[in-house]
């Protein structure tokens, strides 16, 4: 008797390590959903040379680091007056790296620097038109207000999907939407880390309505090192850190 439970037992833990092992591939082999966010409102002006060498080199690596495989995906946000209906890009890549379990070393390899090869030139294609939508001009009505907030129902969108979920904000993270219930920072920023916490929980409970899940956030701010504080006010990155954090991102991190 002692000696079948102890089977049972055994067969019961070799299943959990199974599942847990399965659990973990299946993360592993997930697609990436990548969100960018583009700032075209006045106050990012992607014409400066700083700027646009930042921005640049940030989308480069997003790029190496977000398409691997078929079934990545890529769209391009613009954040303006009207951000969750901007959507500038949707791409979805296409090189697939064949089925090689069965092959020999030397035909493993011959299929592997054949997809290495095909997903650059595919990257290089991506590269090509987000760059074009970085710069893209945006001289209408809608650059006057600056909807953050508006970028959440497209997170949580993207989060339906089950993928990986990456979000990089390429702005000054200037919320200025005119209303008693919304936030303008070029009139009335958070004056410290206490009150930018203090209305971040407050936005928090108006805000949580989106199930935005567990996504990485890069804040990519315009900003040189020598700006001042009034331009680079750390109270602002302190409220999006908070409020991100509180809604679930698994990562806010600020470059």
């Amino acid at each position: 008797m002692k000696h079948i439970l102890f089977v049972c037992l055994f067969l019961t833990m070799l299943c959990a390590c199974s599942k847990r092992g399965d659990s973990k591939k299946t993360s592993a082999n997930e697609p990436v959903y990548t969100l960018i966010f583009l700032d075209k409102t006045r106050s990012v002006n992607i014409n400066n040379a700083f700027v646009a060498r930042k921005y640049q080199q940030v989308i480069n690596d997003i790029i190496e680091q977000n398409i691997r495989r078929k079934g990545d995906k890529l769209e391009v946000y613009f954040i303006h007056e009207n951000t969750s209906k901007a959507r500038a890009l949707t791409l979805t890549a296409r090189t697939e790296m064949e089925d090689v379990s069965a092959s020999s070393a030397t035909d493993r390899e011959a299929a592997e620097t054949e997809f290495s090869i095909a997903l650059t030139r595919e990257k290089a294609k991506i590269r090509q038109r987000v760059l074009q939508q970085l710069r893209a001009q945006n001289a209408g009505a809608s650059n006057q207000e600056t909807d953050i907030w508006a970028s959440l129902p497209v997170i949580a969108k993207a989060n339906e999907s089950g993928a990986t979920i990456n979000v990089y904000y390429l702005s000054d993270m200037i919320e200025s939407v005119k209303g008693i219930s919304r936030r303008n920072f070029q009139i009335k920023p958070p004056k410290d880390n206490a009150q930018a916490d203090e209305w971040a929980n407050a936005d928090m409970i108006k805000l949580k309505k989106y199930t935005i899940g567990n996504p990485t956030i890069v804040m990519v701010l315009p900003f040189e090192p020598n700006a001042s504080v009034k331009e680079n006010n750390p109270a602002v990155t302190q409220y999006w850190q908070k409020l991100f954090s509180e809604l679930g991102a698994a990562s806010v991190t600020e470059e």
